[in-house]
């Protein structure tokens, strides 16, 4: 199950970087059919460097502070259903596993 996850995961992360390539692709194509650069025109990932040393990166012409949105991430304190379910999950199955090989050793030794 856990090869299974993490295979699901490289290939979704795999196909949204072709997705963020192929849009790359088709604005440079599209400057050069137009044969002369137009501001207006922005492409699909930016990093930037600002005035003050920190990254800017832009997706889909969005700009986003990395260190302001991890702030903000950190002030909210948000409960994440997911992550207590995974902690809970994880907590019974280690629980299981060592009373599992208390009883094997147990008896075992007997």
């Amino acid at each position: 199950m856990k090869m299974f996850m993490l295979k699901s995961f490289f290939i979704a992360a795999l196909m949204f970087l072709s997705v963020l390539f192929g849009m790359q692709q088709a604005n440079d194509g599209i400057h050069r059919m137009k044969g002369f650069e137009d501001s207006d025109f922005k492409g699909a990932f930016a990093i930037e460097e600002d005035t003050g040393g920190e990254l800017q990166v832009s997706v889909l012409g969005n700009s986003h502070d990395l260190e302001e949105k991890k702030n903000q991430l950190e002030s909210m304190k948000a409960f994440n259903f997911f992550s207590s379910l995974g902690k809970g999950l994880a907590d019974t199955i280690s629980s299981l596993t060592e009373k599992t090989i208390e009883f094997i050793t147990k008896q075992l030794n007997s």
